[in-house]
């Protein structure tokens, strides 16, 4: 178990892979290094903590040195040290993206990288840029090559600031194919943002999950917010399966019980859930409109997860089609 005075991501991404890295079937289910042959060398340098390694490592992954070459992997070691400040683990990113190199070509994100790097003075980078005559529209982001984005790992704590509780919902709620307002909407009436909180009907956590709906769908410690969190999302995503993607429905079920909707074949009627249903739609609208804010932007927690949080932002294209509060 981490007992971590201070939360640092940097130091709790490290030590998650530090006490992955020899479980690699733990590794690949965390995210990182799916399918990569880890070798003493590659182990080695995630435990080290040194950019410099990481860059060396994630080369050989690139090319196929003295080991079977892929570019997830590459990408996932680049990744690590790039967000470390490594100029030459941004370059290298930069130099993926831009010719492809096992994933997907994007000049805006090869840009995105090349400016990061000649930020520390990087001649080869600023060269880059200015071949590509691309403009970085977006964070610099680790994408592999199914065009997911390697992100750090969710790392719980007992006490998380609403910012890190936003973080964590806008991170694994598209996962479910849901629209993080929804959840963030669902935690603000439920708990209030309060990982403590305890209904009279023994409901806890943020999501207010009874045990035996927390053991169903796969939470095994209801008080730990991050566990709570994935249990709740488990069970919208479930009811929504259950009711044809009606989110008023799921909604109600969630609040009430999937056998009082299949019961009255609706929105059971009881004033508390189908208050609650209303207000989980009019907060959802009014954050998708950005009339409404889960945490302040200049708290701390807010300003902590700045960049954490820009990683969740995506370039371009057309957002992938969540299960949310319109209809």
């Amino acid at each position: 178990m981490l007992q971590l005075l201070r939360f640092d991501p940097t130091r709790l991404l490290w030590a998650a892979l530090a006490s992955l890295v020899w479980l690699p079937s733990q590794v690949a289910a965390a995210g990182f290094l799916e399918g990569v042959q880890l070798d003493d060398d590659i182990r080695a340098a995630i435990t080290s903590r040194d950019p410099a390694r990481l860059t060396r490592q994630g080369a050989r992954l690139e090319h196929g040195e003295g080991i079977a070459r892929n570019a997830d992997g590459a990408v996932s070691l680049y990744c690590l040290a790039a967000r470390m400040g490594h100029a030459d683990a941004q370059y290298a990113l930069g130099w993926m993206y831009a010719n492809g190199r096992g994933v997907a070509r994007n000049d805006a994100l090869a840009a995105a990288w090349f400016q990061r790097s000649a930020g520390s003075r990087d001649k080869h980078s600023q060269r880059m840029l200015r071949r590509l005559g691309a403009q970085p529209q977006f964070p610099a982001r680790c994408l592999l090559s199914n065009g997911t984005e390697m992100l750090p790992p969710l790392i719980s704590e007992p006490r998380p600031s609403r910012a890190r509780i936003a973080y964590w919902v806008r991170q694994l709620a598209p996962q479910a194919g849901i629209d993080p307002n929804v959840v963030l909407a669902m935690i603000q009436v439920e708990s209030g943002f309060n990982p403590q909180a305890r209904s009279p009907k023994n409901a806890r956590g943020l999501m207010q999950l009874l045990p035996r709906t927390a053991r169903r769908f796969g939470t095994m410690n209801e008080w730990d917010p991050l566990d709570n969190i994935r249990g709740g999302i488990a069970y919208m995503e479930w009811l929504l399966a259950q009711f044809g993607g009606n989110m008023r429905l799921s909604l109600a079920g969630y609040n009430a019980g999937e056998g009082a909707v299949r019961k009255y074949k609706g929105i059971p009627p009881y004033k508390e859930t189908q208050h609650y249903v209303k207000v989980i739609y009019r907060i959802c609208q009014k954050a998708r409109a950005g009339k409404y804010r889960f945490f302040k932007p200049n708290s701390a927690g807010a300003k902590h997860l700045a960049k954490d949080l820009a990683l969740l932002t995506k370039p371009g294209g057309s957002p992938p089609q969540l299960a949310t509060c319109t209809g």
